[in-house]
């Protein structure tokens, strides 16, 4: 719209019309240029518009048109361009029509709102002037344009952080736990801000709001649940969601408890481990109390395991000896055998050699095991777990009893229990001094009815008796008195688990019966046990150990009780306690220890400072797992047969039977194979890798029937087992080593068992097995079989038996001839005569040679007898055929020397009739030289072995 219009006469009178006549021509054009081209173009004085991001269209208020008051004037009533001032502007203006003067502004590149929100320029419109050549444009006044870029919600919002973590305690409700936050990089507010957020976890006691706080819906329990993670997401107001949630992570801390923190409850332990930390990262929350000292009680709980405690399963003869007890221990409990048969009937715990009585049971022991008069000085040793009585007036529970075996019941001495107290009866014989005697002594113990493993030693040096439990000394606090026993001829009869009752019954029968666990019971007439030897018996092989002592402190002060299975500790500062605590350790010497749980109580004891009422602190319950151990595989091997001179087994020193016995113990490992990388999972190979360990006995057993004694029997030199802290006991039925030694310690003994048999004239063979054991047949060897065999003497027969003898072995073959071709007259022999006559000359020459070979063979074998003793010749017979005339095989029983020696003297003559024959002249010299040499005894025993190297096969 235009606004006041001018005049044209003032404007002519400006523009010099009228003026003088040196500028008339010069005004002319100027005044007719004015009248075509007389108005500037006109536009509004300021534009608002509006672009959206990656698009170029403006959208203007009010559009972009130019005016101009020379229209319809051409060229200069039109409006030829719209020019933007201001640099680098990303935006043009166009013109739509010259003739209505119409414009558009378009953008030259993508707007982007996040670069820029808002423009704001300067636009000029331009009319096309006087001419198409644009000469004499006129322009209009300056307009402000002002743009401003509408956004595109083209981001999603993203979190300030990638997860969000917060600790809270337990059982209270937070208003705001912890505040997520999220951005978004779109311009607008509507876009740019974050109008919601929202939990994606579902079933979690957690809310949010639209600020981004978490908060609690309902209270936390510790130990519920420890920790919570959720995942959050956030919504921009254009309701996009978040890119990628964020986690949100919320612990939570148990109210603050006193009580020891970051200990487990189960601790594992590799046999052959030594000593295992138990608690290596524990330490003590006091919630800030004021401590002034605590005590803290380790007690390892193994009372269930075997007899009290990991122990050795050895005997109790070898464990007597391993602690250096005197000998002469009688075991009244002895595992079950054939030679100790009295116990095969009680209930028995094969692992551990317990017996178990239930008050039903006794067991006799046989007439002669015990000493019928037992001396002044003797001990008395068990294991035995015991608990209360039944009933309310409890029977006596006799643990051992020695009572009349008939006629009456008196009881010379005993051990049993009663109503809790365990009681030792002692009957003295009559004597001249007929007074009153201590005749019972008492001792009351509260562990007599625990039903824990107790070790006790009665040691009796009348009239004092004295008991060690567990090693401490108890005297007894009541002694009777009572009178002597009058003498009798009545047997008496030992008897454990129960006493016997042989008279005043109309049948004899046990009473007293004891209810519990007996283990090594023994008796050792006339000797005493010193401390150190009760202390070695009783003790365990598992217990508490404390690591670096050094490194206690002095401030911490620390006791073992004397099996070392209760540790106290005491400190006056919580960090020295700490450490201390975490070196205890737990502690196995047994190479195959019993493999099971073994309970951990730890207590504490707290003082505070000038406080009536102290902190409390829960007790540790924990476990050590004692894990399998690997199981050893006992292999005996060696020769397993062979042959010897009947001689030998004459002779004084025998046969040694094993003279090359190896005891070898391996165990199976895994073992990965070393091209795993290549192959992936490939399975693992087993490999037997060699160990080492004590055996405790070793059985040769007699095959075959049991030796006869008179005229056979198995020994070994004392000295051999002396020196290798061995015993050994002998019988028929074979040899029996035992004690605990290493395996090569059984090899040195086992090489030196010797077989002699001074009748082998009607002996083939003999069979021997061997089998060793460890922990009392926890672990047992494989079963090693001997054959021994016999060389009886082998006799070259006279001229009436060489045909005989020739047909006999199985690598000739028999010829039988006619009777027809046998009586031809011997001044004209046949043909077949002179074969015959020449094959036997043949034969006989064959075993010319093979006798003489024997005796030069025999000859060395006795200069190597002599010079290495014991080394012994072993037979291979796996080619070697020995045929035996059966004329001469065995010799009459009432045959004399002279008989003997004259059969020798036919042996000679037939050697030397027979090496006339042949064609061996200087053998048979030399054959003479040897006989010489041995006189008669060595030419018999040179016919006791054979040289196969001539032998035709």
């Amino acid at each position: 719209m235009l606004t006041g219009r001018l005049c044209w006469v003032p404007l002519l009178l400006a523009l010099g019309v009228g003026s003088g006549s040196g500028g008339g021509e010069s005004g002319r054009r100027r005044l007719l240029a004015a009248k075509v081209n007389k108005h500037k173009p006109w536009i509004e004085t300021s534009y608002h518009g509006v672009i959206t991001e990656n698009n170029d269209t403006v959208i203007l208020d009010p559009p972009l048109v130019a005016l101009d008051k020379d229209a319809p004037v051409p060229f200069a009533g039109e409006i030829c361009a719209f020019k933007i001032h201001g640099q680098e502007l990303p935006f043009e203006a166009v013109v739509l029509n010259k003739t209505s003067g119409e414009g558009r502004l378009r953008a030259k590149s993508p707007i982007d709102c996040e670069l820029q929100k808002e423009y704001t320029f300067i636009i000029q419109a331009y009319d096309c002037g006087t001419g198409p050549r644009e000469t004499a444009w006129k322009k209009s006044h300056k307009a402000v344009v002002h743009i401003q870029v509408k956004d595109v919600n083209e981001f999603a919002p993203t979190f300030k952080e990638p997860a969000y973590k917060a600790i809270v305690t337990e059982g209270k409700i937070y208003d705001s736990i912890l505040q997520v936050e999220a951005i978004d990089e779109d311009c607008s507010p509507q876009y740019s801000q974050i109008c919601n957020y929202e939990i994606v976890t579902t079933d979690v006691p957690f809310a949010i709001d639209r600020n981004g706080n978490v908060r609690n819906t309902e209270k936390l329990s510790y130990d519920k649940q420890h920790q919570y993670e959720i995942l959050v997401t956030a919504y921009d107001c254009g309701q996009k969601p978040a890119a990628q949630d964020t986690l949100v992570q919320v612990d939570v801390k148990p109210v603050c408890k006193p009580g020891w923190q970051d200990w487990t409850k189960r601790i594992e332990y590799q046999p052959g481990s030594r000593s295992v930390p138990l608690f290596p990262s524990i330490h003590l929350e006091t919630c800030d109390g004021a401590v002034s000292s605590i005590q803290i009680t380790t007690e390892l709980q193994t009372n269930y395991i075997g007899k009290g405690c990991d122990r050795e399963t050895y005997s109790e003869k070898s464990l007597q000896k391993l602690c250096g007890a005197s000998s002469g221990i009688i075991d009244l409990l002895p595992s079950p055998s054939a030679a100790t048969n009295w116990t095969i009937g009680l209930l028995v715990d094969s692992s551990e050699m317990i017996f178990k009585f239930d008050g039903r049971q006794g067991a006799k022991i046989p007439d002669g095991v015990v000493p019928k008069n037992l001396t002044d000085q003797f001990t008395i040793t068990m294991w035995m777990k015991h608990g209360p009585s039944p009933g309310v007036r409890a029977e006596k529970e006799t643990i051992l009893c020695n009572s009349d075996k008939t006629e009456m019941n008196r009881h010379h001495y005993a051990l049993y229990v009663h109503n809790c107290r365990l009681v030792f009866l002692l009957r003295k014989d009559f004597d001249q001094a007929d007074t009153f005697r201590p005749a019972e002594f008492h001792w009351k113990l509260d562990q007599i009815c625990d039903k824990e493993w107790h070790y006790y030693v009665i040691n009796v040096e009348f009239p004092v008796v004295t008991l060690y439990m567990d090693g401490a000394t108890y005297e007894p606090y009541l002694v009777t008195n009572d009178w002597p026993i009058h003498p009798s001829h009545i047997a008496m009869q030992l008897t454990v688990g129960a006493c016997w009752q042989g008279g005043e019954v109309t049948k004899p029968r046990f009473a007293q019966f004891f209810h519990g666990s007996l283990a090594s019971l023994t008796i050792r007439p006339g000797k005493m046990d010193s401390q150190k030897v009760i202390s070695c018996l009783q003790a365990c092989k598992e217990g508490l150990d404390i690591n670096s002592l050094e490194s206690l402190g002095q401030g911490i002060k620390y006791h073992f009780n004397p099996s070392q299975s209760v540790l106290v500790m005491e400190g006056d500062d919580i960090g020295n306690i700490n450490r201390a605590l975490q070196k205890v350790s737990y502690i196995n010497s047994r190479q195959f220890p019993t493999a099971g749980v073994r309970r951990l109580k730890v207590s504490s004891k707290v003082q505070c400072f000038g406080e009536d009422v102290c902190i409390s602190i829960p007790d540790i319950d924990a476990y050590v797992m004692v894990l399998q151990a690997v199981e050893p595989q006992i292999t005996l091997h060696g020769t397993d047969r062979f042959w010897r001179p009947a001689a030998q087994f004459e002779s004084a020193r025998g046969v040694i039977l094993f003279p090359d016995i190896k005891i070898v113990s391996t165990f199976t490992k895994a073992e990965a194979p070393s091209d795993l990388k290549t192959t992936g999972t490939a399975p693992k190979s087993a490999v037997l890798e060699e160990m080492l360990h004590n055996l405790d006995f070793c059985d040769i057993l007699v095959l075959g029937g049991d030796l006869d004694p008179r005229q056979e029997c198995l020994e070994l030199n004392h000295s051999e087992l002396h020196q290798r802290h061995l015993d050994a006991t002998n019988s028929t039925a074979g040899y029996s080593i035992y004690g605990v030694g290493s395996m090569s310690r059984y090899e040195q003994v086992l090489r030196h068992i010797r077989y002699r048999n001074w009748r082998p004239a009607a002996l083939e063979s003999r069979h021997f097995r061997i089998k060793c054991s460890e922990l009392n047949g926890r672990y047992t060897s494989n079963e090693f079989n001997l054959e021994v065999s016999v060389l009886h003497e082998v006799r070259v027969p006279d001229s009436e038996h060489v045909n005989h003898l020739i047909a006999q072995p199985p690598f000739l073959q028999s010829v039988h001839h006619p009777e027809s071709q046998t009586q031809h007259s011997s001044a004209v022999p046949s043909i077949a005569t002179v074969v015959i006559i020449i094959s036997v000359c043949m034969l006989v020459f064959v075993v010319a040679m093979g006798v003489y070979r024997v005796r030069i063979a025999h000859q060395h074998f006795i200069q190597e007898t002599e010079a290495a003793k014991e080394a012994e010749m072993d037979w291979d017979d796996s080619a070697l055929t020995i045929t035996v005339n059966p004329m001469e095989k065995h010799g009459a029983p009432g045959r004399g020397e002279e008989e003997t020696e004259d059969e020798e003297e036919e042996e000679a003559e037939e050697d030397s009739s027979s090496s006339s024959e042949s064609e061996g002249s200087e053998e048979e010299e030399e054959e003479g030289a040897g006989r010489g040499r041995h006189g008669q005894s060595g030419a018999r025993q040179a016919q006791l072995e054979w040289d196969d190297s001539t032998l035709p096969y």
